[in-house]
């Protein structure tokens, strides 16, 4: 499904739907210069075009039309919306808005997950922006002292390795794959293993539409989550079963068995060959906006990766003609 690449026409669905998820103001007592459906309204602007605070303002103070759209007169300044930032995207209030989106989605039957499974899929994002010539260059000045030092130098590359995966923002999504909307996400500072996120995920998503059936990656290989998949929740997962080291053996695990002959003989083909959609919407995720964060410390790179899903629907909802 393709997403909409209109500021404005995404700047007037996400300030309806903040209407209808948040109040008005935060504090009874504050400043009444903006509305929280406002502010918000203007973050996903912010984040559809990667643009920085000052620059956000910026582009607002030129728009004047793009402001009457949701009610404003003047354009809330760049220390205003950093500080919206931290109010508005928190996981409790953006949980609000992807609950709206998929009624949205759910009242016009895009969902499908009667015939098309639910795909998750994982995903990391880079701390800041690092082209691709510091890229190179960085591995080749690597490798040159690697071979001019010896294994010191290889030490302390590891070393640093080691800690660039203790910090790396990490993303991982349940997605319905008929439509791309994300129906959960979970957010981490580091990478690790991905067979963790997959019950969470597929609680939240069962929350907001009914699931039959849910396709991942080995990754997310796990006996207790099959269990807990197929006879609590009563969904079906389809997960290759290749965690752990390669063995001949059968897996130890019942359902664990169960997939092996079946994947062995093709039998969920026909789901399971949905699974990359998953992996389409990480990409369309970073190539609509970036692969790199511009927060800085941990807690808001957390709520910047939900907020890009949340912007992701909203981009899909406001391709949509009926909206």
């Amino acid at each position: 499904m393709e997403t909409c690449k209109s500021p404005r026409k995404a700047l007037r669905l996400a300030y309806r739907l903040a209407q209808r998820a948040w109040p008005r103001q935060s504090q009874k007592l504050g400043r009444k210069d903006f509305t929280l459906p406002q502010l918000f309204a203007c973050l996903v602007v912010r984040e559809m075009l990667r643009l920085s605070y000052r620059k956000a303002e910026l582009l607002l103070r030129d728009s004047p039309p793009w402001l009457a759209d949701i009610g404003l007169d003047k354009a809330p300044d760049h220390n205003t919306l950093w500080r919206a930032f931290g109010l508005l995207c928190t996981a409790c209030r953006l949980k609000r808005m992807l609950d709206l989106l998929a009624q949205l989605f759910r009242g016009r039957h895009l969902l499908k997950l009667r015939e098309k499974p639910l795909a998750l899929d994982s995903t990391c994002y880079e701390q800041q922006h690092r082209s691709r010539h510091y890229e190179r260059r960085c591995r080749k000045l690597g490798l040159a002292e690697g071979a001019k030092f010896g294994s010191k130098t290889a030490d302390s590359a590891n070393q640093s390795r080691s800690r660039q995966h203790r910090r790396m923002p990490k993303l991982s999504l349940a997605s319905a794959a008929a439509c791309h909307l994300i129906l959960s996400a979970r957010v981490h500072i580091g990478s690790g293993s991905d067979a963790p996120d997959f019950l969470p995920l597929l609680r939240q998503a069962q929350a907001r539409a009914p699931v039959k059936v849910a396709v991942a990656d080995s990754g997310y290989d796990s006996e207790p989550n099959h269990r807990v998949a197929r006879q609590e929740l009563k969904v079906r997962s389809i997960i290759p079963p290749e965690a752990g080291r390669p063995s001949v053996k059968p897996p130890a695990g019942y359902w664990r068995r169960h997939l092996r002959r079946r994947f062995a003989r093709k039998a969920d083909r026909r789901h399971y060959r949905w699974r990359s959609q998953a992996e389409t919407v990480n990409s369309m995720l970073k190539r609509n906006m970036g692969d790199e964060l511009r927060s800085r410390r941990p807690t808001r790179r957390r709520h910047e990766m939900l907020l890009r899903s949340v912007v992701h629907n909203i981009m899909l909802a406001a391709g949509l003609d009926d909206v």
